[in-house]
């Protein structure tokens, strides 16, 4: 039996980093993967979907460049984009092979072990792999559990992964469906609303128990992510409780039941089930193993588990399931097994993106959040149109709101950015945030002009009372204001 200082179980994005991590304290270390390198942060996942979204983009942006200069829009292959796509995930897949390959006849020949197949721990410190019919045994001084997630089925509804989809089987459509129905106005199913309709094919409904999609979001970002959808054509069935759904004659029949005690039928050809994803856990350890889960996943203690050697990362706990959060906590957990961390692990400065129309990018509190907690805060929002670079880009659709502390100090709490180049303005305000620092530093930047960065540059000022524009002079356009005791009211200086 092969001894190993750790074993990693999963080579999506955090058993792949861990392993890395673990390289790094020239530790011995055997990854074992049951079915592709990357997981679902590369195949039917984060780079996928975001391919078809960049895709769809292009293909909104284009017919409407079309309609400016009075041209025909030309047919779209879904064949050929759909080969586009495989190709981004191939390219990315063989690229993690590539260097896992690479590194097993590099220096690292010594410490880095890979097997495809199936793992299991059959005590704390024992590992089996079936590799087909051949079973191998392997002993480890510490084990992380990174077996990622799949999509959530909800029994009553008739998933085939043909005609009613989830993740996993949307990518095995033969051509744009004209009409489908999502189940779920998280941020998933928001996602693929944008890409179906985007490419002007697809008459995409969205099922909404609430009264508004991404019911964590901020009302302002909701009302522009909302106008965009049903402009595209989106039908968006708010307040609704899907009673039944059907497949009949190869197509989907679903009925819904609004507030009011109505109730409505609809026909599409496909529909695609979004209500989250639940975790690997599945003949993953033997009952004397001893790990303790819950509802949401594996119980953990920054990364580790109840029993000390074995830890786990990524979408097995019950944390933030996005592939830099499950990186993060993979290469964290080595670093607490073999070292010390410089830091706690902590999710305050984690920047996030939500693909839509435009895109939304945030990190920290949003004002829905900041409310909940009971936190007083100043907010300054400026709109897209007073952006040098927006106005140029001819697309002035969103805004950047700053959250600070009500105090002198003005610690930034969060920031929003909707619309072009959202994630471009976020990561230097994801470091002060880490850094527990105030917007002094902010100030002192200069950004490039013209810039959409530029924005967070003058919400700063604003906030600091020496902006080039006034918010009383630009009212609607921008705001500073104060939210203390559940009201809000205007800073004047």
């Amino acid at each position: 039996m092969k001894k190993f200082d750790l074993v990693v179980i999963g080579a999506g994005p955090s058993g792949y980093a861990a392993a890395m991590r673990a390289l790094d304290f020239k530790k011995r270390v055997l990854v074992v993967e049951k079915h592709r390198v990357g997981g679902a942060g590369v195949t039917n996942g984060a780079l996928s979907s975001k391919t078809w979204w960049e895709l769809s983009r292009e293909a909104a942006s284009f017919r409407k460049s079309l309609k400016r200069y009075n041209l025909s829009v030309p047919s779209i292959s879904y064949k050929e984009i759909q080969q586009e796509v495989q190709r981004a995930v191939a390219e990315r897949k063989g690229m993690l092979e590539e260097h896992m390959t690479a590194l097993r006849t590099s220096q690292y020949s010594d410490l880095l072990e890979f097997m495809e197949g199936e793992a299991r721990l059959t005590g704390q410190h024992e590992v089996e792999i079936m590799r087909g019919a051949h079973k191998e045994r392997a002993q480890a001084d510490y084990v992380i559990l990174a077996t990622g997630s799949r999509p959530r089925y909800l029994p009553e509804l008739p998933i085939d992964e043909k005609i009613v989809m989830t993740s996993e089987g949307i990518e095995s459509l033969e051509d744009f469906p004209e009409s489908m129905v999502i189940v779920g106005a998280g941020v998933i199913g928001c996602e693929y609303a944008t890409i179906f309709s985007g490419f002007g094919q697809t008459k995409v409904n969205l099922i909404d128990k609430g009264d508004r999609i991404l019911p964590f979001e901020d009302p302002d970002v909701v009302n522009i992510i909302e106008r965009n959808m049903e402009n595209n054509g989106v039908l968006i069935h708010r307040n609704s409780k899907l009673i039944h759904m059907r497949i009949i004659n190869r197509r989907v029949e679903y009925e819904l039941e609004y507030t009011d005690g109505s109730r409505e039928t609809f026909n599409v050809e496909k529909a695609l089930v979004s209500v989250g994803r639940v975790p690997n856990l599945e003949d993953l350890w033997d009952d004397k193993v001893g790990i303790d889960i819950t509802k949401r996943g594996i119980h953990n203690n920054d990364t580790q588990t109840n029993v000390p050697n074995i830890f786990a990362v990524g979408d097995l706990t019950a944390d933030i399931s996005l592939v830099n959060v499950g990186e993060l906590e993979g290469r964290y957990a080595v670093e607490r097994i073999f070292g010390k961390p410089d830091r706690k692990l902590v999710y305050e400065n984690i920047s996030t993106i939500m693909f839509l129309s435009p895109e939304v990018a945030g990190v920290g509190l949003n004002e829905t959040h900041a409310q909940e907690k009971g936190i007083d805060y100043k907010v300054v929002t400026l709109e897209y149109s007073t952006i040098p670079r927006a106005i140029a880009k001819r697309n002035t659709q969103g805004f950047i709101k700053l959250l600070v502390t009500n105090d002198d100090h003005m610690k930034i709490l969060g920031m929003k950015v909707v619309g072009n180049h959202a994630s471009s303005a976020i990561q230097a305000v994801a470091v002060l945030i880490s850094m527990d620092k105030g917007i002094e530093e902010l100030a002192e930047c200069v950004h490039p002009h013209p810039s959409i960065t530029e924005g967070i540059q003058e919400c700063v000022r604003m906030l600091m009372g020496k902006s080039l524009f006034k918010p009383s002079a630009l009212h609607g356009r921008i705001s500073c204001r104060r939210y203390v005791g559940g009201k809000y009211e205007d800073i004047v200086f």
